[in-house]
């Protein structure tokens, strides 16, 4: 098993990690896709609830890494495919739940 797969995933957890602890708690809302600052009505409401579900994205990037590192899964695929829909279920989350921070037109 390599540790190169861990690394790099680690390497993103500390990236995404980054990007979720700037929104949330620095207030970077500009670092979120399809901010517009005419249409958000609670920059804080908006920034604390996708900071914090990307703070759960980096989660589970730690997650996988500490998976991939002790290798329980003896290499199945299983771990890839709960992360993915994981992420997708999450990303889904942020797309609507960001809706109720914006002015309806």
């Amino acid at each position: 098993m390599s540790a190169e797969s861990p690394l790099l995933l680690g390497v993103a957890a500390g990236f995404v990690g980054l990007l979720g602890v700037l929104i949330k708690h620095a207030g970077a809302v500009r670092l979120i896709a399809g901010y517009d600052t005419d249409r958000v009505t609670d920059e804080a409401g908006l920034a604390e609830f996708i900071g914090t579900n990307t703070l759960y994205v980096a989660a589970l990037l730690v997650s996988v890494a500490v998976v991939e590192y002790t290798d329980p899964f003896d290499g199945t695929a299983v771990v890839w495919i709960v992360f993915t829909i994981s992420v997708i279920g999450l990303a889904a989350r942020m797309i609507v739940g960001s809706r109720r921070y914006e002015t309806s037109e």
